[in-house]
């Protein structure tokens, strides 16, 4: 199978790379448009800050391309929050896959700690993005904005409000929680969305 990585200005694409190496995948990490347009399937992961990272997709050319795949695509993290319409992080109009918007999450007059960071679950998920076993199941977060509730929505997640965990559209899918930092779940969903 042909796996491509999106290479761009982000952070931790390469534990991504690393996760499918442990389920026996040799991925591409590239921004080379051609092989990201003839892989099988592309994961677009990483951690950064939605404005910067809009500008240097919109300089490469990586918007239109992205938004113009017609295999599996993964989003994952930021990912999933550029595929969105708008992000409140540095006021950024983003990829607009999923017609709705990224907010910040707001903790005052709460016990509630900004960024949410570490191990919550999951629930409502939808076994068309998901295996059954991971209902209830514990995934790893560090995110300081949402996406809210909404008609994408494939599963999930509660942390000051009920929030989107994963998102899913015609074939763009995505997670907030880091897969690639998810234990034996996150194992799961990545061969999960391998085998789409």
């Amino acid at each position: 199978m042909n796996v491509a990585i999106i290479k761009y200005n982000a952070g931790n694409i390469y534990s991504v790379d690393c996760a499918l190496r442990r389920v026996g995948i040799e991925a591409e990490v590239t921004d080379n448009k051609e092989i990201l347009m003839s892989a099988d399937k592309v994961i677009f992961p990483g951690v950064g800050e939605a404005a910067s990272t809009m500008r240097y997709l919109r300089e490469n050319n990586l918007d239109s391309l992205i938004k113009n795949l017609k295999q599996p695509v993964l989003g994952i993290c930021i990912g999933m929050q550029l595929m969105c319409r708008h992000s409140e992080e540095g006021d950024a109009d983003c990829l607009n896959i999923f017609d709705v918007d990224v907010k910040r999450f707001r903790a005052e007059g709460t016990a509630y700690k900004i960024p949410h960071m570490g191990w919550n679950t999951v629930k409502n998920i939808d076994p068309c993005m998901f295996p059954k076993n991971i209902e209830n199941q514990y995934v790893y977060f560090v995110h300081s904005y949402y996406v809210p509730v909404c008609r994408y929505t494939t599963a999930e997640t509660e942390y000051i409000l009920p929030f989107s965990a994963a998102l899913h559209k015609d074939n763009f899918y995505a997670t907030q929680f880091h897969i690639e930092k998810s234990g034996a779940i996150g194992e799961d969903i990545l061969n999960h969305f391998l085998s789409l």
